[in-house]
């Protein structure tokens, strides 16, 4: 009756890996990314500042 029991016992959470050291092309990609991130979140910001760029809807022509 010991079914379930048997075996090796399975740990609840995975031991935690050793960082690894970062060389000098993994910081600069790190400070690369850190810049695109916040000089997209400066043009987000000034896209939502400005009203649309379209008037939007179907333009017609003065034709009939």
């Amino acid at each position: 009756m010991s079914g379930r029991e048997g075996g090796k016992k399975k740990p609840l959470k995975a031991p935690k890996k050793d960082s690894k050291e970062l060389d000098d092309e993994d910081m600069a990609h790190k400070q690369k990314m850190k810049e695109q991130q916040k000089a997209l979140q400066e043009a987000k910001s000034k896209a939502s500042q400005k009203g649309p760029l379209t008037g939007g809807g179907i333009k017609k022509s003065g034709k009939k």
